[in-house]
């Protein structure tokens, strides 16, 4: 009998279509599935456009976590739109107020050896419990509500040793930003990071989940650790040790691909601006003058977190030069603070309380001042996703962020003079549910009234791809283009459920005062029946999940992305949405194209239908070059069909 990974085994036992061979797609069968509000709308008007009674899920969640800053009515029309959806629909429904979706989640919900489905890229933080937690887009997610397989490339492997034991101020977000540092955020499309080693028995469930889930800044489908003593010790904290089962891989299973880390060799580290791989040491940026601490977040806001912060904190002052604010993960987290006083120590010592919720790691408040330093206990920095241009961000654990903000510029924490605290998990976590709606009976749910505000707009669906194209380039970009870059957050997240609004956004970071907006001219060439055509080179499409980033380009009618390399997410929500994602055979191709450059296409569908690459002619600079079709036989049926919501009615 073959030896398996952990990966595999979950893979096998959920399997529903293809063969788990590597690079082949397969279909698996999704047990959970969870929105958070600013995917969530999108998925629930497209699920309702599928005309399915009740999800099919073993359980979906809907969770409030994202647009909370309620300026004008549009985040609270979202709010009871998702509301009334979930109680007619099936869902649970976190309220808002309750806590941030991975966070509550894996306090509330997650279960070991299950699949889970999420709308936000950071889904991976439910590996922390050995589930095989993927982010996708909210369309994806709406296929698996209603009972559809999730279609994904039988990954690669890559297993990360560990050994040893973390010292004192070396935390396990150390261990991610080691990994970053090794890894990078690109070429790590179609893999699995899966955490083995006499090192794991060491570290707790958050301790993990804070690794897992900035595992997503990797661009790896996702990442797990096994589901041992540690993790049954969690869920019996929080009264589910019924959802726990021990789970691990094969001892003598193969790796694709074999790191070695040793915790005990570990120390603290930093990704600095303007991306998470920038990671350089603590002790090289000592001396650094910060003027805003921000501990919270999906990676950083449990319990354990957030006492060892308040023992710091106890009888200190936070330095005059600082701004400091925690967000907690959840009300769990920050009833728990209350309860045993823990609060009031942060408080006292001049800390600003932010809601439980995503706030400023989405842009939604606390931007920093021009020209400082921010220290935040994130997962991502790309540049100005804080609200403020150039911004200077170090993402750093909170054991670092804590001493930031207490000294006023960046020291190694254990030459700090302050004593390490030894925090230990509670045996009981504070459970109360109260803010958590239960799904109605169907005969209840049946007689529920959704409603929709007028800021919510069903999004206009996708068509077709023609058979020849004459496009343009309405944008030619570089290296590492997020989501963030396509599509802004922070105060346009309110946008989200209205695409003719949010989709004058797009690409805004680029645009000039002097000239015509990316929307302006890609509104004016759809007009003229002329295909947009962005260019762009390596890891296009990186960060967070938000179909939007494809969804809004192609209701503004871009037709093709032609990139070196496309992220797995993204990739996935262009072919949904009927935008052809193609990357150059011949990578010095893409220096010969210039901005405005009419580009023609010919037999795109017989392409799709067949071929595993096909010709662009540069008509401006009068050249041909081929470009890889990079799909699975779905994928070219999903195109064919005009997207994902158009093949699944065809189903």
């Amino acid at each position: 009998m073959t030896a398996k990974t952990l990966t595999y085994k979950i893979l096998e036992n959920h399997l529903v279509s293809g063969n788990l061979e590597k690079n082949q797609s397969v279909g698996i069968r999704i047990d959970q599935t969870l929105t958070q509000d600013a995917t969530g709308t999108t998925a629930f008007l497209l699920f309702e456009s599928m005309d399915i009674e009740r999800v099919k899920t073993d359980l979906s969640v809907s969770y409030v976590d994202h647009n909370m800053s309620q300026f004008g009515p549009e985040n609270h029309n979202d709010h009871i739109y998702l509301q009334t959806v979930a109680a007619s629909k099936g869902v649970y429904f976190s309220r808002p107020g309750n806590g941030i979706c991975h966070q509550v989640h894996l306090e509330r919900f997650g279960k070991s050896g299950a699949t889970l489905l999420g709308s936000d890229s950071h889904t991976p933080t439910g590996g922390g419990i050995g589930m095989l937690a993927i982010g996708a887009g909210g369309l994806d997610v709406a296929v698996a509500m209603g009972g559809g397989a999730f279609y994904l490339t039988c990954p690669k492997i890559i297993g990360v040793r560990l050994s040893g034991v973390l010292s004192d101020w070396t935390a396990s977000k150390d261990i991610i930003l080691k990994l970053l540092s090794i890894l990078t955020t690109k070429g790590n499309v179609g893999c699995v990071v899966e955490y083995f080693g006499p090192g794991v028995e060491s570290l707790t469930v958050p301790q993990r989940a804070t690794v897992t889930n900035m595992g997503a800044e990797l661009g790896v489908t996702t990442s797990i650790f096994p589901s041992d003593e540690q993790t049954r010790k969690f869920l019996a904290a929080q009264d589910r040790e019924e959802d726990y089962q021990p789970l691990a891989a094969d001892e003598d299973c193969q790796y694709d691909e074999v790191i070695e880390i040793d915790l005990s060799k570990l120390e603290p580290l930093a990704a600095c601006s303007p991306s998470p791989d920038n990671i350089k040491t603590i002790k090289s940026l000592s001396g650094t003058k910060v003027s805003q601490v921000v501990i919270g977040s999906c990676t950083n806001s449990s319990f354990t977190d957030l006492m060892m912060v308040a023992e710091v904190l106890k009888g200190q002052t936070i330095h005059p030069s600082v701004e400091f604010a925690i967000a907690p993960g959840s009300r769990q987290v920050m009833n728990m603070l209350a309860q045993n006083g823990a609060l009031a120590d942060i408080v006292g010592a001049g800390a600003r309380i932010l809601e439980s919720s995503c706030g400023p790691c989405i842009g939604q408040g606390f931007s920093p001042a021009d020209g400082t330093v921010s220290i935040r206990t994130f997962n991502r920095n790309f540049a100005g996703r804080t609200g403020t241009k150039n911004d200077n961000v170090f993402l750093t654990s909170p054991e670092v962020a804590v001493i930031a903000a207490l000294k006023g510029e960046v020291i190694e924490p254990q030459k700090s003079g302050i004593e390490y605290p030894k925090i230990n998990m509670p045996r009981k976590f504070v459970v109360d549910d109260n803010m958590i709606q239960a799904p109605l009976l169907l005969k209840e749910a049946k007689k529920v009234k959704i409603l929709r505000g007028p800021t919510i707009v069903v999004p206009e669906a996708a068509k077709k791809l023609p058979d020849n194209m004459n496009g343009k380039v309405l944008l030619k970009c570089g290296d590492k283009i997020t989501t963030d870059h396509i599509m802004p957050a922070g105060a346009f997240l309110k946008y989200r459920s209205n695409v003719p609004e949010y989709s004058k956004c797009v690409f805004n970071c680029f645009n000039t005062q002097d000239k015509p907006t990316f929307a302006q001219k890609a509104l004016e060439l759809k007009d003229k029946k002329i295909g947009g055509i962005v260019v762009a080179s390596e890891s296009y499409g990186q960060g967070s999940s938000r179909e939007h980033a494809a969804l809004c380009p192609m209701y503004l009618g871009v037709k093709m992305v032609i990139a070196k390399s496309i992220e797995r997410i993204h990739k996935a929500n262009l072919i949904n949405f009927a935008v052809l994602p193609i990357e150059f055979e011949n990578g010095a191709d893409y220096d010969k194209i210039n901005p405005d450059d009419e580009l023609e296409v010919k037999n795109i569908n017989d392409a799709i239908n067949s071929a595993d690459s096909i010709t662009v002619k540069d008509k401006t600079a009068d050249f041909e070059f081929a470009c890889s079709l990079k799909l699975s036989d779905r994928d070219r049926k999903i195109l064919l069909a005009g997207g994902l919501l158009n093949y699944t009615k065809s189903k």
